[in-house]
């Protein structure tokens, strides 16, 4: 990777965490970033990244998007960062400064693949899966509760025209991470969709830390139901049972248990017991989630091959009230929860 530029669009508590990674691996990354206290805080004291052994302080080169246009070189390889929502206005902004022969690597929850690709160019995508629990709500400072060692990526290409070169971005992750090459990009971020579906809204419905939430009383049920049907669409849209999170082993004949088996594989490798999902901590701090890409997506595909998913549409109306300001999520929202089956 001598020579090469990486830039990390969206440094918060993933994009962030990786991007020190590979600064201490001797990269040249530059970070681009909205947040301006964020910003103003990796400026003044470097970026800090608690982990549960140790605490790294790095020093950053950060812009503010609206500093974009002073940038005066090329990316060779871009990771996304950003909110599932956020890519396509994200790779306009980013694809002037994407190298002819450059890789533009989404590392978030959703299926924005194609997002990406319709920008940059299907010769410039690649997929990812990660898996990895941190948050941030304070500027600079970044809670990694999973260190490199425990993080986990899958890269896979496009299509034909990047097949070959997923070796490139396994030469940069491989420092913030456990990676392995996927054949079938799309299948396996299906397979992490089925997790996020099954854990996100459940979890942040009654704001309360995975682990608590995965104790009361019928909300395992409920997680289990929203990721079978989240598995049995991705099956329906022509996608594949895939290992994902280092796993090898698949009971194909057997879709409902290998959607039970992503979840509790998540619960006992990723999860610890102060762990917020995404979704309850973008509503902490008074931001839309990413309700409508995950399990919004599940009800609108499967509505396209004209079936329903009723447990997933149900925790999407659950959300949306919660987004309108309608309902607080709360550990009372439990009975709502549970009526869903």
């Amino acid at each position: 990777m001598a020579g090469k530029r990486v830039a990390v669009v969206g440094t918060g508590a993933n994009g962030a965490a990786f991007g020190a990674d590979l600064i201490h691996a001797g990269l040249d990354v530059t970070f681009v970033e909205q947040w301006p206290a964020h910003i103003e805080a990796m400026r003044a004291r470097g970026l800090r990244v608690e982990m549960p052994d140790e605490a790294i302080t790095t020093a950053v080169r950060v812009f503010h998007l609206c500093e974009m246009a002073a940038l005066r070189h090329s990316f060779d390889i871009v990771l996304i960062g950003v909110k599932a929502y956020d890519t396509r206005w994200t790779c306009e902004l980013i694809k002037p400064f994407v190298a002819r022969d450059g890789l533009v690597v989404g590392l978030q929850n959703g299926m924005t693949l194609d997002d990406i690709a319709s920008i940059v160019g299907p010769e410039r995508t690649i997929g990812a899966v990660i898996e990895v629990a941190g948050s941030m709500f304070e500027p600079g400072v970044v809670v990694r509760q999973t260190p490199p060692s425990g993080t986990w990526f899958g890269i896979g290409a496009y299509d034909d025209t990047t097949r070959g070169r997923e070796g490139e971005i396994v030469e940069v992750l491989r420092h913030a991470g456990t990676v392995e090459i996927k054949d079938d990009i799309r299948s396996a971020k299906w397979m992490k969709l089925v997790v996020n579906a099954a854990e996100f809204l459940p979890s942040a419905i009654l704001n309360l830390p995975l682990a608590e939430a995965v104790k009361v009383a019928g909300i395992h049920d409920v997680m289990i139901a929203s990721g079978r049907e989240a598995l049995r669409t991705a099956l329906a849209l022509g996608h594949d049972l895939v290992p994902i999170l280092g796993e090898t082993r698949i009971e194909a004949n057997d879709p409902d248990h290998h959607a039970t088996a992503l979840l509790d594989a998540v619960l006992t490798g990723w999860t610890h017991p102060d762990t917020l999902v995404t979704v309850l901590q973008d509503w902490t701090k008074g931001r839309r989630a990413e309700v409508d890409e995950i399990n919004g997506l599940v009800v609108r595909e499967q509505a396209k091959l004209g079936g329903e998913t009723p447990v997933n549409a149900k925790l999407v109306d659950i959300a949306q009230r919660i987004e309108r300001g309608e309902l607080k999520p709360d550990p009372s929202n439990a009975d709502l929860l549970r009526s869903i089956l």
